[in-house]
């Protein structure tokens, strides 16, 4: 039975909830749901994680936390109705323990923040040994998934497991271009997919992140998510990462691009000052252990529109002419200049003069040369160019070809994180 309450904005923990979790007891796995207005994906999201339960972890006492944002559809009364028992009916599975679930308003607008601290507050006071994350928009997950994330934290002691997904030719440009590469060249482990909406962590490093300041970061509120993984590996945490299967991008993150770049570039960018004797002691990256095998390459079925890349990253060199004055050197700005006035045939935003562009980005954010927000903006239409190149590049290449051309961007970022370092100290 699925109980809901409100949550006080002030207090996450309030006595209604503290009675849910003292119901409860103790449990070994607690699976959290994040909401917002997911009605429409969110029945299938359920049944994939029951039937991953009763398939993989039957004897495990597991409990869901659905922490809900302010839902105006009946997403929290479409959890509080699923039922498990049609799962053990329909395949003659039963597990040994019973599943719990928990339905809490944490309040009346989406927050990421305290979406995750409600989930992993309930984990820590429910001693679960490993807390998974599941995004309700999944609509391509597995039951699978579930052990795939959950099997290395709670059997093999990892602290944090990281997804891989199967992702389109084209999709995850982000991730490809900017998040993988930097994150492995600063922090040094080959993480690739350091922000990712499913996940699984030990309940050590919940309790961690919580009690030891991990979650008042202000980069921790801005993305708790790649924030979470950076305080896994600037702590010296086990770090994993594991195959899932196919993932589409969100439909409500597709459209608001500055809004992704701050919840994952912003965070990462913010989390250099505090980090800064860890990452300026790193030197070369190193592999992490992964578990599965990868997927063979999506095609892309959605058309690229590559002259709107190419009109959106030309008009924001133009427009942002004296913001990017106060962000670029001098050079390097005169180098945009240059190639925004290529014709769609010429183009090509290489990967040397890409990594510098955001090792100054990042160097210029660390000085506040002007107001950090107005540096992350500034950077979308930059990184639309770059995407346009990618596509260019790999628009007919193999998965092999594709994968080299990654590598060699991550070995461009590695190689030059030298600059960063000076740029970091000398810039004004």
């Amino acid at each position: 039975m699925i109980r809901e309450f409100e949550l006080a904005e002030e207090n996450l923990l309030t006595d209604e909830f503290l009675r849910q979790l003292i119901n409860i007891g103790e449990v070994d796995i607690v699976v959290g749901l994040s909401t917002h207005n997911n009605a429409r994906t969110i029945r299938p999201v359920i049944a994939a994680i029951q039937a991953g339960i009763l398939k993989c972890f039957p004897r495990e006492r597991v409990a869901i936390i659905n922490a809900d944002g302010g839902s105006q559809d009946d997403t929290i009364e479409q959890v509080k109705n699923a039922s498990i028992d049609d799962l053990r009916r329909d395949q003659k599975v039963y597990a040994l323990r019973t599943l719990h679930s928990i339905g809490v308003r944490y309040g009346r607008v989406p927050d990421p923040t305290k979406a995750l601290q409600t989930i992993f507050a309930g984990a820590d006071l429910l001693r679960a040994k490993t807390c998974v994350l599941v995004s309700p928009e999944t609509t391509t997950i597995e039951p699978d998934w579930l052990q795939r994330l959950a099997r290395p934290a709670y059997y093999d002691n990892f602290d944090i497991v990281c997804p891989i997904y199967q992702r389109q030719r084209f999709e995850g440009t982000l991730v490809r271009n900017l998040l993988y590469p930097m994150t492995r060249a600063i922090y040094g482990s080959r993480i690739r997919e350091p922000y990712g909406p499913e996940f699984a962590v030990s309940g050590r490093l919940v309790g961690d992140f919580l009690n030891n300041g991990g979650i008042e970061q202000d980069w921790a509120k801005m993305g708790p998510e790649i924030s979470l993984t950076i305080f896994a590996l600037t702590g010296k945490y086990r770090v994993c990462q594991s195959f899932l299967g196919v993932k589409h991008p969100s439909s409500r993150a597709v459209h608001d691009m500055v809004a992704a770049v701050r919840r994952t570039v912003g965070a990462l960018f913010a989390s250099l000052d505090g980090n800064f004797p860890v990452w300026s002691a790193v030197s070369e990256s190193q592999p992490v252990p992964t578990f599965g095998a990868a997927s063979p390459l999506v095609d892309e079925t959605v058309r690229i529109n590559r002259k709107r890349l190419l009109d959106v990253f030309a008009s924001g060199v133009a427009q942002l002419e004296p913001v990017l004055g106060s962000i670029l050197s001098p050079s390097l700005h005169a180098e945009l200049r240059h190639i925004a006035g290529l014709s769609i045939d010429e183009f090509d935003y290489p990967e040397e003069l890409w990594t510098r562009t955001v090792f100054e980005f990042a160097a210029s954010y660390h000085k506040s040369t002007i107001n950090r927000d107005h540096i992350i903006q500034a950077l979308v239409p930059l990184y639309r160019g770059r995407s346009l190149t990618y596509i260019i590049e790999n628009r007919d290449g193999s998965e092999e070809e594709i994968e080299r051309r990654e590598e060699s961007l991550c070995v461009h970022f590695e190689r030059l994180k030298p600059f960063l370092l000076q740029i970091w100290a000398e810039r004004k």
